[in-house]
């Protein structure tokens, strides 16, 4: 098997799964205030050190949720409480399903939701200054899943200072553990342990002290007073274990990342129908490209029969093309034939190898 769908998810390192197993016996309930609970909780004041450190950020800054759409969904709809910052919100046409969702929900309640302007996939920073009237929040996602387009986070960060009233939101999914980033003047960042080799059903959102909102679910105390439920000690153990496993070697590894895509690039670029849209403002994780005249699902499944996986949108997008294509392409046929190999600090010249060997056979099968 052949596995290129690393933006969509990556499989559970064997020692994440070892952790999770070890916090399994400390079963007490880290609220409980007998030894069983003290215990289980203070693992996870353990968890919560190491990944502010590797974040360069606070303990009691994470809240731990069941991933990033809930952390996005979090943010999003606390803003209802901050009317009187402005009804306004601006963003980009690269987000996530997670990001969109909950903007239509503020959207139906009356909010003004504006994109920024783009200029090679790219915010345009002094476009998004003279957005700010009445704005409470801006949201951004530092790496788009499908293009691999990377903002610059630091610099929209510090030109949102001069502007206190608008809090700043990233999505930090597809960046963490994958390239180095500054949160300083972020407010608030979401992210999911299984896109870097972590378990499926935990992921934080990093909220800056000070800032206050309401819990998205309620019902009592958590880790946090602004998510309830019991916190998932295995969990929140494993992913700690998972976000310091990708941080041991990631400049080394975004090296070989680099030196493979650039490899998949200049061979893919070799076909005539094909069509490279990732651009040099793309991370090296993901390629993203299309086949013109063959439907893009077609493909990935001619590609699946080959015993070779990769995708087509976001495993999260909706509808039958890309939003963020044909926002980084302005063309329609691109945007709906769009295919994306995703490649991490595991693959190898050799999945690279068998993915060429397949789409060559898929490529004159099909076009």
């Amino acid at each position: 098997m052949t596995y290129l769908d690393y933006s969509a998810t990556t499989c559970a390192d064997k020692e994440v799964i070892d952790s999770f197993v070890k916090a399994s016996s400390y079963f007490g309930n880290p609220n409980s205030l007998h030894k069983l609970g003290v215990s289980a909780k203070h693992l996870i004041d353990a968890a919560s050190d190491q990944i502010a450190s590797l974040l360069n950020i606070k303990p009691n800054e994470i809240i731990y949720t069941s991933g990033a759409s809930e952390a996005n969904n979090t943010v999003i709809k606390a803003m209802e409480n901050y009317k009187n910052r402005g009804m306004h919100i601006v963003t980009t046409e690269l987000e996530h399903s997670s990001i969109y969702g909950p903007l239509k929900y503020l959207e139906n309640k009356g909010f003004i939701i504006d994109y920024v302007p783009l200029n090679n996939g790219i915010v345009d920073i002094d476009a998004l200054e003279g957005m700010l009237d009445n704005t409470c929040l801006v949201t951004i996602s530092m790496v788009n899943s499908e293009t691999g387009i990377r903002q610059p986070i630091e610099e929209i960060g510090k030109m949102l200072k001069n502007y206190p009233k608008v809090f700043f939101h990233i999505d930090i999914t597809q960046a963490l553990g994958k390239i180095r980033f500054d949160l300083s003047d972020v407010d608030f960042a979401s992210f999911s342990a299984h896109k870097f080799f972590g378990l499926k059903g935990i992921g934080g959102l990093y909220k800056k002290e000070g800032i206050d909102i309401l819990p998205l679910i309620c019902g009592g105390k958590s880790t946090t007073i602004y998510r309830s439920g019991t916190p998932a000690t295995p969990l929140i153990i494993s992913m700690a274990k998972a976000l310091r496993l990708s941080y041991e070697s990631i400049d080394t590894d975004l090296n070989r990342i680099k030196d493979l895509n650039l490899y998949l690039k200049g061979e893919l670029s070799k076909y005539d129908m094909v069509k490279i849209n990732s651009n040099e403002n793309s991370i090296y994780h993901i390629l993203n490209f299309s086949v013109l005249g063959v439907k893009p699902e077609t493909f990935m499944h001619s590609l699946e029969e080959r015993d070779v996986y990769i995708s087509t949108q976001s495993a999260c997008a909706m509808g039958n093309y890309s939003r963020s294509v044909l926002a980084l392409t302005s063309d329609m046929q691109r945007a709906s034939s769009s295919l994306r190999v995703s490649i991490s600090r595991k693959t190898t010249k050799d999945d690279i190898d068998n993915f060429l060997k397949a789409f060559k056979e898929s490529y004159n099968e099909l076009s």
